[in-house]
């Protein structure tokens, strides 16, 4: 195994044994949640806080808040040194995806998640902390650190992926998928049988399958399946009775039940990662919930969207960003040294790529190829290329790159109809009345020019090799 931790219960121990966690106890879900939440994610390094003795709740029902929101934290999450530094946690991320083996989860019988069942008159989600995250949100969103498991009706395999859950009854839940992540594509296939779609709900749990959830992995490969790989040990699952799909034995709380066809409540508006509350609110189809599992004293996790760079940007940059330079160098580019998918972007909306350049076009080929395949495709804006000598990672060095090594009269080109959503706060009304979710992408092209680069002046200050030798000795002069 990679990780040494088998549930959130032995991260925290582990988090707390680095310095990483905090403990705030009496803070309200009304206010206080979305108050630290947003501090805490737009302060550098900022710990792990976990709020108890919740106003209105049960003592021991806890919210944990920030759990990645540093480099240490999601280091050890990823199975890594906490103290390792950000480029060679890419690069060693980047390795180990690349040679990743899928691992299935093994069924069981029973585990911790089930000291617990709640069914029929029973269930009532009001017993647990859902925040008011953001001062206009349409509801309490219990579900932001999360992820539902779905599966595709016709070949089978099972889907995590990270959506928005609102607490609309006791039993009832309303639930954001984006036209065209898996999580739709599952539901819609059910509804056009004309059936209901089953859906399980996991609200606290193992960090590092939760992250996975958020991320673009492959259509028709299980999470379960890849984060089994990347922790290196499979996860232990329990078949559902009522929907039939797999939860995870370790999980802290789950939801289950079915979202029908042609059933719909309000949902929203929500703050989401973009920064706005660009999909406003409509009706969306819901979840009617049959049973809760959890945990005795059950630990939710909460990672509310708020203006990027917010918790989910710090540790979704690693992760995308050596699954597009993985992907980049599987396609076929040569001279692909880095890629740096920036958290002010939300880890898509800039994304920055390094090559040694090679022949005439190698930019333009890289450019356009990063911004449309499947790691780097959904909802994009700017892709900049730039010469290996430029950190990528550092967005004042790239910025630097642009402006001296850019020609705006030849080293634009714009990408016309791209795959976008309602997130996306530059779609029109009119585009968002007729189901048009497109957006343009502009490649920027900050390498020296192909035909003069040999001319083109040279630049100050040490190569990368230099700074990462300046680093391991006089590194500690920094801390």
């Amino acid at each position: 195994m990679h990780v040494r931790y088998q549930d959130l219960r032995e991260w925290l121990i582990q988090i707390e044994e680095i310095g990483g966690l905090k403990e705030v106890k009496g803070a309200n879900v009304e206010e206080d949640a979305g108050m630290l939440a947003e501090m805490l994610s737009h302060t550098e390094d900022a710990p792990a806080v976990i709020m108890d003795t919740i106003p209105g709740y049960p003592k021991w029902h806890r919210l944990l808040i920030n759990a990645n929101g540093a480099r240490q934290r999601i280091a050890h999450t990823l199975g890594f040194d906490h103290r390792i530094d950000r480029i060679p946690l890419l690069e060693a991320l980047a390795q180990r995806l690349q040679s990743l083996k899928l691992l299935p989860p093994v069924v069981v019988e029973n585990g911790p998640v089930m000291e617990n069942v709640l069914k029929g008159e029973d269930v009532d989600l009001n017993r647990f902390p859902a925040p008011l995250w953001h001062l206009e949100d349409g509801g309490r969103y219990i579900g932001t650190g999360c992820y539902l498991i779905t599966r595709d009706p016709e070949e089978g395999w099972i889907n995590l992926g990270t959506y928005r859950v609102m607490v609309q009854k006791k039993d009832q839940v309303g639930f954001y998928v984006s036209p065209g992540h898996h999580g739709w594509i599952h539901r819609e296939k059910y509804f056009a049988k004309g059936k209901p779609c089953p859906v399980a709900i996991v609200l606290g749990g193992d960090p590092l399958l939760m992250m996975t959830g958020s991320l673009e992995v492959p259509w028709g490969i299980s999470e379960y399946d890849w984060a089994g790989g990347l922790r290196g040990g499979p996860y232990r699952v329990i078949h559902d009775p009522i929907t039939g799909l797999p939860i995870p034995a370790e999980a802290e709380l789950v939801l289950v039940g079915y979202t029908h066809p042609g059933e719909v409540a309000p949902e929203g508006p929500f703050g989401e990662w973009t920064g706005y509350y660009a999909s406003g609110s409509r009706e969306e189809p819901f979840i009617k919930v049959d049973a809760v599992y959890h945990r005795n004293d059950p630990i939710l996790l909460g990672t509310p969207p708020n203006r990027p760079p917010y918790e989910a940007d710090k540790y979704r940059q690693y992760i995308k960003s050596a699954m597009l330079l993985n992907d980049l160098r599987r396609s076929g580019v040569p001279g692909v040294k880095a890629v740096w998918c920036h958290g002010v972007g939300g880890c898509r909306l800039l994304i920055a790529v390094a090559i040694e350049q090679m022949y005439t076009g190698h930019a333009a080929q890289a450019g356009h190829l990063a911004c449309q395949l499947p790691s780097g495709a959904y909802l994009g804006r700017l892709i900049i290329v730039t010469d290996d000598d430029i950190d990528v990672s550092d967005l004042e060095e790239l910025m630097w790159g642009v402006i001296t090594r850019c020609d705006p009269a030849t080293d634009l080109d714009i990408v016309h109809r791209a795959w976008s959503g309602p997130l996306d706060p530059l779609v029109s009304p009119d585009m968002r009345a007729k189901g048009e979710f497109y957006n343009s992408r502009l490649i920027i092209n900050a390498t020296r020019p192909w035909s003069w680069r040999h001319q083109f002046p040279k630049a100050i200050g040490p190569d990368m090799e230099y700074r990462r030798k300046t680093r391991e000795k006089w590194g500690h002069l920094l801390k």
